[in-house]
């Protein structure tokens, strides 16, 4: 099957800035393009929006006079639905509201040719619900763009109960012609990635709940340790705390309050207050021209161990021995017990594996990183019962590796580790269900949402016992359901390496 041919017009139903932003795609692909508005002056802005953007393009070095030319000469606005009737693809991009999208459809199906694809840019409501009345509910479907349409390459093509196979096949291969990235979905809540991700902004407000750590320190962890671009707290300030809990509260109440997806309580104060983020000059932090940034909490200067002995396999954590030889620290490794790293005061550093400090006698946990060799920061935590020795080591050790250390307060799965844990298991159980392949929701949760891995090379790079392990001591120590490994995640365990006769693959404790 090919993508619709270029010389058959694509219509956009909205002239706001998502219709705008999808028309520019179409247009820019080479199909004469149609805005369509109730409005008619706002249909006509709608194009000129689009046709200064060209001109822009060109003043930029982007595109030549010529093909502007062009593409400004096969744009229109119209507020007439009958002049849609010859649109091979109509894409309806108005509020987020069943109601209206049904109405916009019912007017479409009246005027367009029983071929012409029907599409949604919906990124919260149901495909499924919206075709329902419907006379012809196989040639509909979602295309969810991400804003800005024209940048982002990502497109959620979503399969509807009754969406044909064949025409999901058509949008797929239309998008795609156009030079975007698309992936396949079914019509689950959230899709693709306001499902997977409700963990990075989950798990961050959790810790903080927690009294873990603050806002800033939070954030830096997972963007210097963890490789993220940027931090929930300021990801979430940019986006808008009333967007982006509403869509956690749309994901939570479709999924019949699961508490894998509980909202925030601390979020859903910074909303009452009306403290929405960048918008309203403050959220978790204060925006203006007198506002301080606020800074992460680092740990002074501590000497450095100069010897230290490695117990067992390090796991996702091994690359430390050859850092720690590099900065002059004497490695002694042995491979019986741990793992963890023996510090000269008799004290253990530990990679963050779901348990507390609070446990053991004499332990530091330390956090996951995406790359040790290029973390710039490493998060360390504590219990009532680490001695100051052990933790001045601890803070000295990674301080000779050249890294920032955050003391944050002992909460189980400390920041890094406990966010990747939950994408891992959220990523396995929607792979599981059908929802999408698991290279369908990596490509998705890096071009989204700028991950610097998908959950599924995560996964693998961190083995195939590391999540579940972790989330079952989390489980135990947090219970009520949060952080229950899914089946989809044990099974993983099995299918990618366990054979009948095997013992299980996480390590049961007491």
């Amino acid at each position: 099957m090919t993508a619709i041919e270029r010389s058959r017009t694509v219509a956009v139903v909205g002239a706001g800035t998502m219709g705008q932003g999808i028309a520019q795609v179409a247009l820019l692909a080479g199909h004469p393009v149609l805005i369509y508005d109730i409005n008619d002056d706002l249909a006509t802005g709608g194009v000129a929006i689009v046709q200064d953007r060209v001109d822009r393009m060109v003043a930029k070095g982007r595109l030549d006079r010529a093909a502007a030319e062009d593409a400004i000469g096969r744009i229109r606005a119209t507020s007439a639905v009958a002049d849609l009737a010859g649109a091979a693809l109509v894409v309806e991009a108005v509020v987020e509201d069943v109601a209206v999208k049904r109405a916009v459809f019912e007017a479409l199906e009246d005027v367009v040719a029983p071929d012409t694809l029907l599409a949604t840019n919906t990124s919260s409501l149901s495909v499924t619900e919206l075709a329902a009345g419907l006379a012809h509910p196989g040639r509909f479907l979602g295309l969810h763009f991400f804003n800005p349409a024209p940048l982002l390459p990502l497109v959620e093509v979503v399969s509807g109960f009754a969406t044909d196979p064949a025409a999901a096949e058509l949008a797929y291969r239309t998008v795609l012609s156009w030079g975007k990235t698309p992936v396949r979905c079914a019509d689950t809540p959230g899709f693709i990635v306001n499902r997977i991700a409700r963990p990075f902004y989950a798990e961050a407000f959790a810790v903080y709940e927690e009294r873990g750590a603050d806002p800033a320190t939070i954030d830096a962890v997972l963007r210097e340790s963890g490789g993220f671009k940027m931090g929930p707290f300021q990801l979430t300030d940019l986006i808008g705390q009333d967007v982006n809990e509403a869509v956690t509260r749309s994901v939570w109440e479709s999924f019949f309050r699961s508490p894998k997806f509980t909202p925030s309580l601390a979020q859903r104060r910074l909303v009452q207050s009306g403290r929405l983020g960048r918008k309203t000059g403050h959220g978790w932090f204060p925006y203006g021209p007198d506002a301080k940034a606020a800074a992460p909490h680092t740990a002074g200067p501590e000497a450095a161990p100069d010897k230290v002995t490695v117990v067992g396999d390090l796991g996702p954590a091994a690359g430390l021995v050859e850092l720690l030889e590099e900065a002059g620290i004497a490695v002694t490794e042995t491979e019986h017990g741990g793992p963890y790293i023996q510090l000269p005061g008799e004290g253990q550093l530990v990679l963050a594996d779901g348990k507390t400090s609070i446990e053991f006698a004499d332990v530091v946990y330390f956090d996951l990183a995406l790359d040790y060799r290029g973390a710039t920061r490493i998060a360390l935590s504590a219990g009532e019962d680490t001695s100051e020795r052990t933790l001045s080591e601890a803070v000295g050790l990674f301080q000779k590796l050249g890294k920032k250390v955050s003391v944050i307060g002992d909460v189980p799965g400390m920041i890094v580790a406990r966010t990747v844990a939950m994408l891992i298991d959220l990523t396995a159980d929607a792979v599981a269900r059908g929802a999408a392949t698991a290279e369908d929701i990596d490509t998705a949760m890096r071009l989204g949402v700028n991950y610097p891995l998908g959950p599924s090379e995560w996964h693998e790079r961190l083995g195939r016992d590391w999540a579940y392990d972790l989330l079952h001591h989390l489980d135990e120590r947090c219970p009520g359901g949060r952080y229950a490994p899914s089946l989809a995640l044990f099974k993983l365990g099995y299918a990618e390496g366990g054979e009948e006769g095997d013992e299980s693959p996480v390590e049961e404790t007491g």
